[in-house]
């Protein structure tokens, strides 16, 4: 079973999330802001799945995603980016930066599978 976290300021959107990886037989884990997470994966815990909001107070998650990929043990992990912001200027940012996909807000557990499948593959963790 996967291990996914979800990085979101919105809890609700967390929550449903959080549902959504339950029916793809994953299990996840929360987190409310960038900088616990962050601080959580410096104690040596990593998850095989990132998914990171974008519009978060304090640290972004373009910021937090920039900080992982200059790190070279969080180089390869998988990131889906989920944001309420699709304009092609946002999502080809996050692309470059290192992203391995792309969800808007509301996703649906189809995208959201989608998604982590294109992320999953480009690391080889099929």
């Amino acid at each position: 079973m996967k291990l996914v976290w979800i990085v979101d300021d919105d809890e609700e959107m967390g929550r449903a999330v959080s549902l959504m990886l339950k029916l793809l037989d994953c299990e996840s884990k929360a987190f409310y802001n960038a900088r616990s997470a962050a601080q959580t994966l410096l104690t040596g815990t990593q998850p095989d799945l990132l998914i990171l909001d974008i519009n978060m107070p304090e640290v972004s998650g373009l910021d937090m995603l920039e900080f992982l990929r200059r790190r070279k043990e969080w180089k390869n992990l998988p990131i889906v980016m989920l944001s309420s912001e699709a304009t092609d200027i946002m999502v080809d940012r996050a692309l470059a930066m290192g992203a391995d996909a792309y969800v808007m807000k509301p996703v649906t557990i189809e995208e959201l599978e989608k998604a982590m499948a294109t992320a999953f593959y480009k690391h080889a963790m099929v």
